[in-house]
């Protein structure tokens, strides 16, 4: 009985183990999910204006190039910084790695690159 409890708690220390570092991890991953919602957020780095980057680039309207751009994330802080009036992102930051993912995937369909 004793061998069996001790087997069924190391089995629920795994389990819980994976579940919180399981999801700290996932934190830490960028993703085209989180690049839209930050896309579509007035708040994007701290800004006080109502203004995203949707406001300029409604679904992306004018950034079907970008994705070739090899300094995307400082021009993505360029407009944080001046139309957004917000503070720029850590270039390395999930939230930047996130918003480069999500205007990475806006590429033009006729060009197909």
């Amino acid at each position: 009985m004793k061998l069996i409890l001790r087997r069924v708690s190391a089995v629920m220390l795994v389990t819980a183990s994976m579940a919180f570092f399981g999801s700290a991890i996932a934190a830490d991953v960028p993703s085209f999910a989180h690049g839209k919602k930050l896309f579509n957020d007035p708040a994007l780095g701290g800004s006080t204006n109502s203004m995203s980057c949707n406001s300029c680039h409604p679904s992306g309207k004018g950034l079907e190039h970008a994705w070739k751009n090899p300094k995307l994330a400082e021009t993505i802080n360029v407009c944080i910084t001046g139309q957004l009036t917000g503070k720029a992102l850590p270039l390395d930051s999930m939230e930047m790695r996130s918003l480069v993912l999500y205007i990475r995937s806006l590429k033009s369909p006729v060009s197909g690159y």
